[in-house]
């Protein structure tokens, strides 16, 4: 597939992977630079900065697009990796649109990366030819946002409770078991806004999740859509949520009417069966825990289940997640007659919300998370944000709004300026 944005590639690229001492927090080595890139979980994970090489991808056929040109990529590569771990040698971060008709899904092999895994450090340096590495230093404290303010976006509050409405009457009628409505909220800044900065609250803040940032889209997810490592294969199925008050006597007993929750058990059964029929014909054993365990988060409590497996030969973790894509947990179940629904009533272009964003590396493994707690710079001065709840047949319109509101928490806050 030709493609404009393919981008110094036409050479073979020259990949060196060294070891490196330990160089501290990864967020705080980003520099400024719009190309960075940034997937970190805990003290472990990849950033990038620069762009070697990249690949625009569209519609239907956008993973495997991507698959094609990453395979290519990889086979002409001439890679020397000395650390050979997942994550090391020639790697691409990438971000893929929620919807079939979406057109920003994009694959891109950075300049420099630096990784972490298990208290092992690695810088990879890449081009068209042998260049230096750079120094590794903590890059000055990036500027906070100044004068943020908030406001709904496409869809008001009180327009998406009629909504959420409207979904229920649709599932009560037998149109279908779930489906998964989102909306937005649109934060304006005085000055241009520096995206290292809510990075950093956001890795620091909820270091379980995965922060992640590519090409303006930014969040820091909880849910893992499928990890590859050396063929097994890990799915975490989030779905059932209820938010935290801080109390923790309070919090450990809405933790227990979670995990007993009709409503949210039933919600969440149909998220973790869509995920273990899609990843079944790419598996020759999996897992599937018959019950949930709940997640705990700074701001909100989710069930959640580990799907695993053992991966077929041949599949890798971008085929992987074009498999799951959409779950129930992110569109509904039936899922296409969920994401019709979506597309009929929802009222915005979710674009990269809820759609895969990770990375991949020349083996195959990979990490690709669910864009979720996510948020968008549609230009240096706007941002906006990203929050979806699972209607079913007993969800309850006011309290479906108030969901959102806890998972707009985690983006709100890195938003704000500090008092």
């Amino acid at each position: 597939m030709t493609n404009p944005a393919l981008e110094g590639a036409r050479a073979p690229l020259v990949v060196r992977t060294v070891a490196v001492d330990d160089p501290g927090s990864l967020v705080d080595l980003l520099p400024d630079d719009p190309q960075l890139l940034a997937w970190v979980h805990g003290e472990d994970g990849l950033v990038g900065w620069g762009r070697v090489a990249s690949f625009e991808s569209a519609g239907p056929s956008r993973f495997d697009d991507a698959r094609t040109w990453w395979r290519e990529l990889a086979r002409t590569a001439v890679v020397r990796d000395d650390v050979d771990r997942p994550g090391s040698g020639l790697v691409a971060f990438g971000s893929f649109a929620f919807s079939d008709q979406g057109k920003d899904s994009l694959l891109v092999v950075p300049e420099v990366v630096v990784g972490r895994r298990d208290g092992v450090a690695w810088m990879t340096v890449v081009g068209t030819s042998l260049r230096g590495r750079p120094e590794l230093v903590a890059q000055p404290t990036p500027p906070a946002p100044v004068g943020t303010t908030f406001s709904d976006g496409a869809v008001d509050g009180a327009t998406w409770e009629g909504l959420v409405a409207e979904a229920v009457r649709r599932i009560t009628a037998g149109d279908l078991d779930k489906v998964v409505l989102a909306r937005e909220v649109v934060a304006e800044t005085a000055e241009p806004l520096d995206v290292r900065w809510p990075l950093t609250r956001l890795a620091e803040t909820y270091p379980s999740c995965w922060t992640f940032h590519v090409d303006g889209f930014f969040g820091a997810t909880p849910e893992m859509l499928v990890r590859l490592e050396r063929g097994l294969v890990t799915s975490r199925v989030l779905a059932g949520t209820v938010r935290r008050t801080g109390d923790d006597e309070r919090d450990l007993a809405l933790a227990a009417t979670l995990a007993r929750s009709s409503k949210d058990l039933e919600e969440h059964e149909y998220a973790v069966r869509s995920v273990a029929e899609a990843l079944a014909p790419h598996c020759q054993s999996m897992n599937v825990p018959e019950s949930p365990f709940v997640l705990h988060l700074p701001n909100v409590m989710h069930l959640a289940t580990d799907v695993t497996g053992v991966v077929r030969e041949g599949d890798g973790a971008l085929s992987l997640a074009a498999a799951l894509h959409p779950s129930a947990a992110v569109g509904g179940t039936p899922t296409p007659t969920a994401v019709a629904l979506i597309d009929e009533i929802e009222g915005f272009d979710r674009g990269r919300y809820a759609g895969p964003v990770g990375w991949v590396d020349a083996r195959g493994d990979g990490e690709w998370g669910i864009g979720l707690r996510s948020a968008v710079l549609d230009s240096p001065t706007s941002v906006r944000l990203f929050a979806g709840c699972g209607i079913v047949a007993d969800s309850v319109p006011e309290s479906e709004l108030a969901e959102t509101q806890a998972k707009l928490v985690p983006v709100r806050d890195a938003l704000t300026p500090p008092a």
